[in-house]
């Protein structure tokens, strides 16, 4: 199974079946707890489901695979968010962190900051602060998030990793936008890659799960935060972590969809006078499309962003007028979704008004394009 392509990898669940029946979908484990036998012993090795699930590590043996094969470990947690947590937890010491990111990654470094964890901030399009943040802060962990939801800032993994390890600092790369089909960070020299699995893992809006993947020589952090997961008990229920491998199974499909509409989407809106910003690694004019053409293979993902002339009353009238892209929080899914994030996040974010942040499903692009059109068109 080392040598399958990754979409082969997904559509298989890695090689995964029902041994006892045949059934070419693996079984749930339901169960909590685990029979010893009389002398006390755990012949099958289970004791409780903190830590013993065959079901969630038949689908972090997928994550896995998908992210670097051979060395390579995913640990599954109940959130995004919890994962993100069992990480900076785990670095005890310095973390330095990127500005705009994932507004939870953001939020949990701030309330790190205010217990007195030294919390060091980094601008994703001027490297150089990353080099200063290190130098002030001496960081056990770096986290950088590209392509970065909301605002789309890309950021050289290679580059950041050399700076990390130069003051020998671990590198984790939130990469849940780009999912594994279009970047796998562990080859670009990270040594943390971060999953919300909620979003384009799963793809199907029905699950909540996080994920963290390690490999190679720094992984102190990564075996720490693992351990965290069964002592905080973060873990992942079984149902859900079988539904999060179904939905790995048309990752590849879903994501090549999902990045060739969303192009499309982002040239349309590049070229609407209603539109006056698009935010899209994809497009040739985005200050990242370079690293990110070098970095991610086969699309640049399904997230965008963009401003609407006038602002935020003109974003929210636009959003309300969509009748069949849904005003929902969340990305990665079959479904596309729209965001006005200003409306959510506080005015300490500084996140543009006019901005609304937009998930590309699988639809019909046409249609897509249509709902978008009938709403811009709408705005005297």
């Amino acid at each position: 199974m080392s040598d399958w392509q990754r979409a082969t990898i997904a559509a298989q669940a890695n090689g995964q079946h029902n041994s006892a029946t045949g059934g070419v979908v693996g079984p749930i484990d339901l169960s909590t707890t685990f029979e010893r036998s009389e002398d006390y012993s755990l012949p099958a090795g289970g004791i409780y489901r903190r830590d013993d699930n065959q079901t969630v590590r038949e689908a972090e043996s997928v994550i896995a695979a998908l992210e670097g094969g051979g060395g390579t470990e995913a640990r599954l947690y109940a959130s995004g968010l919890a994962a993100i947590a069992a990480l900076m937890r785990s670095a005890r010491g310095p973390i330095v962190v990127q500005n705009g990111t994932y507004y939870g990654t953001n939020t949990f470094a701030a309330r790190l900051a205010d217990e007195g964890a030294p919390i060091g901030w980094f601008d994703a399009n001027d490297l150089s602060s990353l080099e200063d943040a290190c130098a002030t802060h001496k960081p056990r962990l770096v986290m950088i998030e590209t392509p970065s939801n909301p605002l789309l800032d890309i950021v050289s993994i290679a580059e950041a990793a050399a700076i990390a390890h130069r003051f020998d600092a671990a590198l984790a790369v939130d990469s849940t936008t780009a999912t594994p089909i279009l970047t796998r960070p562990l080859e670009h020299g990270a040594d943390i890659v971060v999953h919300s699995a909620t979003k384009g893992l799963n793809g199907h809006s029905d699950v909540l799960a996080g994920a963290l993947v390690g490999g190679g020589e720094r992984r102190e952090i990564f075996d720490a935060a693992a351990k965290a997961r069964a002592y905080d008990g973060a873990v992942l229920g079984a149902f859900d972590a079988y539904l999060l491998t179904r939905g790995m199974r048309t990752l590849s499909l879903r994501v090549a969809a999902s990045c060739r509409s969303a192009l499309h989407v982002a040239h349309y809106l590049a070229a609407h006078p209603k539109v006056t910003r698009v935010r899209y690694p994809g497009l040739p004019d985005h200050p990242g499309h370079a690293v990110a053409a070098a970095q991610m293979d086969g699309g640049f993902g399904s997230l965008l962003s963009f401003d609407v002339k006038g602002g935020a009353e003109e974003a929210l009238r636009v959003a309300g007028w969509l009748r069949l892209i849904k005003r929902a929080t969340s990305l990665g899914g079959v479904e596309s979704l729209i965001e006005h994030r200003h409306s959510i996040e506080p005015a300490s974010t500084g996140m543009p008004p006019a901005l609304l942040r937009l998930s590309v499903g699988i639809e019909a692009t046409e249609d897509i394009v249509a709902d978008l059109e009938q709403a811009l068109a709408a705005l005297p």
